[in-house]
């Protein structure tokens, strides 16, 4: 019986791990956090964050809209 949990459900890929870049366009800031732990497809190049990356992600981009500034470029990390 074969696993279909690395399978892409849109493509029928192979997901795979790896990092991916997360770009948000805010009305008065953009945000580009690199290195981000994802789920990518090998084929269609669909990419999946999992609950604990999404709410790091969400963190960080509350924390960048905070700053005011205009552009944010950073690495993903861990927020507490």
């Amino acid at each position: 019986m074969s696993s279909t949990k690395n399978i892409c459900p849109l493509c029928g890929g192979l997901k795979k791990q790896g990092t991916t870049t997360f770009t948000v366009d805010m009305k008065d800031t953009l945000v580009v956090i690199r290195n981000v732990p994802a789920t990518l497809c090998s084929l269609c190049g669909n990419e999946w964050l999992s609950d604990e990356v999404a709410a790091n992600v969400e963190s960080m981009v509350e924390e960048a809209k905070n700053i005011h500034r205009q552009v944010e470029v950073t690495q993903y990390r861990k927020v507490a």
